[in-house]
């Protein structure tokens, strides 16, 4: 039955009274909206595993809500998508689409377009040109072929057609390089600054499309309108960057860096000039979205303003009103429409056409470049790229009448086909060695026994979060020592990638700053503050800091950083602990995250080096520092109980104790009865599948426990000889964790210093059967990290890698050894195969 819109109310009276919600608009709507993100939302799980970005789940969502697929049943469609509703749920979609497309200026940078190397520029021109002329080939294929296609002029459906095929979709690409690690790489710089060349070259052929079709409209033909179109567009061009550009950069400037909030009443400002730029284009005669990108083109991207703009209203925008487009496109795209062998064979010729045009003039120019041929190819796939931008030009076509319901069909499904292939097409063309390094394992005991005393010591310090950088400092510090030792610093700030467009975004803020560009801090370059802080660091010493931003999936963030310290021969890591204290160490703040959690957990497995937790409770604090009248700046305990890690902790004591302002204190655990004790027996657990975050694990690898005794004495002695000052303990271990709890709970040192223990003494392996809080630090670890033991002391846990040593196993029973047993066992094997018992293989 035809509904008159005038009548169509905006809320019910409620059930209770006779009305039905969906006959309403505004209940209806808000069904309509929940079913689309439902829907978007389940498919992107689905695409997930395949590594595709969100836009194909959300253009697949809204064909399957479409007449495609469920709107098939004409009941579901007459009371889910009336005819009536389609006014409401486009214009709620529209405002989405006018701030994303704001948002797409925002992430342009014109500067590093016109910085845009040679390479860039062409690639850009080729990926557009070739297409373009493809696109006009293939519209006077499809005015011959199709119905109702010749009813529109030629000029407009051609430049329309041109556009659809030579289109590069900018936001798209970047998510895609970033999914695959290429965003920083030169490879991924080349695509990004074409994309961004693409993306603004095609904007201005849309204006010039609209421009021809809106002269051919209103029953007349009048060449004079498009003109008019034309100048008005160039006039509000030139007034957004005359005028409104200085006037945001002065608004820029008043977001200083050090400060993240903005007056309020400039952020509402903003959100208005988009608006008033949207209504102005669309009273000239352009689409409304062109004035919302150019006055996103418009504001400056230098500091923190634009940031603080994406990170307000990206969320809203991308992740509730944005689906709400697709579905309403959805609602057009009927693949019906689409019938027959001709018409199928229309679909394959336009995207063989769209395919080969882009690929082979990106693939002819890039090889022009002296570029390789398996990069030159990735290239032109990459730049294959459609997605949402595309939609936006086929929804103005067929908006204007330029595209029938059969073109426009033809023109999605092309557009979801080469979105769709370009993640596999590039990981099986051009995949980089991104995986776990095999290089020769380093270690800090490396640069104590080679022959080469400047040989320098190679950090990498990973930081997530700015709070985690003054106790990093601190740290760093009182490593480098006041002798002519070199070190050198390289600081991974890691940044998880979401769905968020900010993260890209910061890539472009830390001006190729990125994996693998290690850059050295040049004034004006650094807005992020934690390469601020490091950048005042390393004003300050003999250290030399290189910084670099990791834009990853939680998942795969231990290969960046695991391929950095391989790459850059880094000989310790030092990472952050995931859960934070107060400074006072009286309580958690906050369990930052599980996923930052199961990063450490990975990099402990996978590193080509040794690896350092750090768990702080205010290291470097004003709280923990003395008063100014006393020569110690810091007080360090090192505890060892014996075994590689215990000794690795020991060679960073050594280097920690020769610094002058840093007192440290060796706190030794001995047997009661030496060497002689009993041997203990550790039982792997039984199910060995299971999550053993709350059982320890210990290394399965075979070891001497009679050299490991004489390594550690050794050890031992080295230091005593090398740091005269420092005060040594021998401690009788009654009751392992009172003990070590003692030494946590008393506030006489800022710092302790302990070795993971996978190779544990008799006295650590005795902890085997403790409840873990913390299993991937270890058992004396745990103890001093664990929140319910009230511990004040910031905590650094070492873990020596050899490879060798990597294979680890749960474990969950303790034996004790009679002597006989103990001589057994050594005489057979220290550690059986891993289904079997093993010694634990350290004495005390």
């Amino acid at each position: 039955m035809p509904v008159n819109i005038t009548s169509i109310k905006t809320s019910s009276n409620g059930v209770w009274q006779g009305d039905n919600p969906l006959d309403y608009a505004f209940p209806l709507l808000i069904v309509q909206t929940v079913l689309i993100l439902v829907v978007s939302r389940f498919l992107a799980f689905c695409f997930k595993p395949l590594r595709q970005p969100k836009v194909i789940a959300e253009i697949v969502g809204g064909i399957l809500l479409g007449p495609s697929a469920f709107g098939r049943n004409k009941k579901y469609l007459h009371r889910i998508f009336p005819a009536w509703s389609a006014p409401i749920l486009e214009s709620v979609a529209s405002i989405g689409l006018l701030f994303f497309l704001f948002l797409v200026g925002l992430e342009l940078n014109l500067s590093s377009i016109r910085r845009g190397s040679k390479r860039a520029v062409g690639i850009a021109l080729a990926g557009i040109s070739l297409p373009f002329i493809c696109g006009i080939g293939i519209a006077f294929v499809l005015r011959k072929t199709i119905d109702g296609a010749d009813k529109v002029g030629y000029g407009q459906f051609l430049v329309f057609m041109g556009v659809a095929l030579s289109i590069t979709a900018f936001p798209v690409l970047a998510r895609i390089l970033a999914e695959l690690k290429l965003l920083t790489t030169q490879l991924g710089e080349i695509a990004m600054a074409a994309a961004a060349l693409n993306d603004v070259a095609a904007w201005i052929l849309l204006a010039l499309a609209v421009a021809l079709a809106d002269g051919n409209t209103g029953g007349h033909k009048n060449p004079l309108v498009s003109v008019w179109v034309l100048l008005s567009g160039a006039a509000f061009v030139t007034f957004m960057f005359v005028i409104m550009r200085p006037a945001m950069k002065w608004v820029a400037r008043r977001c200083v860096p050090q400060q993240d909030a903005v007056d309020e009443a400039y952020i509402c400002l903003t959100l208005a000039g988009v608006l008033v730029s949207g209504f102005v284009t669309d009273l000239i005669g352009i689409h409304s979205i062109f004035g919302a990108f150019v006055f996103g083109l418009a504001i400056p991207k230098n500091g923190n303003f634009a940031g603080i703009l994406i990170e307000r209203i990206e969320d809203f925008v991308a992740g509730l009103l944005l689906p709400l487009y697709f579905a309403a496109s959805g609602l057009k795209t009927d693949v019906a429409k689409i019938r027959g062998a001709e018409a199928w064979g229309l679909l394959a010729l336009v995207i063989s056409t769209a395919c080969a045009g882009k690929i082979l003039g990106t693939f002819a120019v890039a090889m022009m470049f002296m570029i390789p041929v398996r990069e030159s190819l990735t290239l032109g796939v990459l730049m294959n790229t459609k997605g949402l931008v595309e939609l936006i030009v086929l929804n103005i076509g067929k908006e204007k009448k330029v595209l029938n319901d059969e073109t426009f069909a033809i023109l999605v499904l092309m557009a979801l086909f080469t979105t769709f292939i370009t993640t596999p097409t590039v990981m099986t063309i051009y995949r980089p060695a991104r995986g776990i390094p095999t290089r020769t394992h380093r270690k800090l005991r490396d640069l104590t026994t080679t022959d080469g005393s400047k040989d320098e010591l190679r950090i990498l310090a990973c930081v997530h979060d700015p709070r985690n950088v003054p106790s990093i400092i601190t740290l760093i510090d009182s490593i480098r020592s006041s002798k002519n030792s070199i070190l050198k610093l390289f600081v991974m700030h890691l940044v998880k990638l979401t769905e968020r467009s900010s993260s890209i975004v910061m890539v472009h803020r830390v001006r190729r700053n990125g994996f693998p560009f290690f850059n050295r801090f040049r004034r004006g370059e650094c807005h992020d503050r934690v390469a601020e802080a490091f950048q005042g660091y390393s004003q300050l010493g003999r250290v030399m800091v290189r910084p670099t931003t990791a834009i990853s999936a939680m998942s795969t963030m231990h290969e960046d950083i695991c391929h950095v310290a391989d790459d850059k021969r880094i000989t310790m890591i030092i990472l952050p602990f995931h859960v934070r204290w107060r400074d006072e160490g009286d309580g958690l703040v906050e369990n930052v995250s599980q996923s930052w959690k199961a990063v450490n957990q990975r990099v402990l497995k996978d590193a080509p080096c040794s690896v350092a937790v750090l768990v702080d409770r205010g290291f470097g604090s004003e709280t923990q520092n003395p008063g100014p009248n006393s020569s110690v700046a810091h007080r360090v305990c090192i505890i060892f109980f014996g075994g590689p890690d215990d000794r690795e902790a020991l060679e960073l004591g050594g280097r920690i104790a020769e610094h002058p302002a840093v007192k440290v204190t060796v706190i030794r655990f001995v047997e009661k009865d030496g060497k002689k004790s009993k041997g203990v027996m550790l039982r792997l657990s039984p199910a060995q599948t299971q999550c053993s975050d709350q059982t320890y694990s210990f290394s399965t690898a075979k070891m001497n426990r009679e050299k490991e005794w004489e390594l550690d004495e050794t050890a031992i002695a080295e230091f005593q000889l090398k740091c005269v000052g420092v005060d040594y303990i021998e401690k009788v271990a009654s009751n392992v964790v009172e003990g070590v709890l003692t030494i946590g709970q008393r506030r006489d040192y800022d710092l302790i210093v302990v070795g993971k223990g996978r190779f544990p003494s008799n006295m650590v392996a005795e902890l085997a059967e403790r409840k873990a809080e913390h299993a991937e630090l270890g058992p004396i670890g745990d103890i001093l990290t664990s929140s319910a033991h009230d511990i004040v002391s910031s905590v650094l846990v070492i873990q020596q890698h050899d490879i060798a040593h990597a294979e680890e196993a749960p474990v969950s029973k303790v034996v004790v050894q009679t002597e006989y047993e103990k001589f057994t066992a050594d005489e057979s094997s220290s550690v059986p195969e891993i289904s079997k018992d093993f010694v634990c293989s350290g004495a005390g």
